[in-house]
């Protein structure tokens, strides 16, 4: 975001980063249920993986060649699965990770676009006093405007603050 760019545009900046940050909390949440789904399913394949190898140790303790031959397919078929389904889940978490990381960083511009600060801080064009104007009449009214600004972003930033608890506590 441009250091000048006027405080209207900024508020419209910040209103389309919430939207975006809204949208990227849905897909994180999209991508946890998932990451879930694939858990549980992992956790039928192996349960089923232990079923067949039971069943084919079964049948090999009776002598019965031919279960044993089914089980052995239905066992490497398992097996591929599992470790399929092992693999995936990794990459899943790298991704929710990666997501989380994201929302965080979203977060924090958003909060610095919303209250003016940081890298979204308006630029104030300092004046050179030349050695002739002793009187710091430019300088002392561009202070008094840096400290309204930081008043304004201080009481912001307190305002967000105690509404974020407030949703805490809410359970919002």
């Amino acid at each position: 975001m441009n250091r000048a760019t006027p405080p209207e545009d900024r508020r419209e900046t910040a209103h389309r980063m919430r939207e975006t940050l809204v949208q990227t909390k849905v897909g994180l949440t999209e991508m946890r249920e998932s990451l879930e789904k694939a858990r549980l399913r992992l956790t039928n394949e192996e349960r089923e993986l232990e079923t067949v190898r039971r069943r084919r140790q079964l049948a090999q303790d009776i002598g019965d060649a031919e279960t044993v031959s089914v089980a052995e397919k239905y066992e490497a078929t398992h097996a591929e699965r599992v470790e399929l389904l092992r693999k995936k889940i990794v990459i899943q978490e790298d991704e929710v990770r990666m997501a989380e990381a994201d929302v965080a960083s979203m977060t924090s511009d958003l909060r610095a676009a919303s209250m003016g600060t940081g890298e979204f801080a308006p630029r104030t064009p300092t004046t050179v006093m030349s050695e002739e104007d002793d009187s710091g009449a430019p300088l002392a009214s561009e202070i008094e405007g840096l400290a309204r600004d930081r008043a304004r972003a201080e009481r912001h930033r307190d305002a967000e603050l105690k509404l974020e608890e407030l949703k805490r506590r809410m359970g919002k």
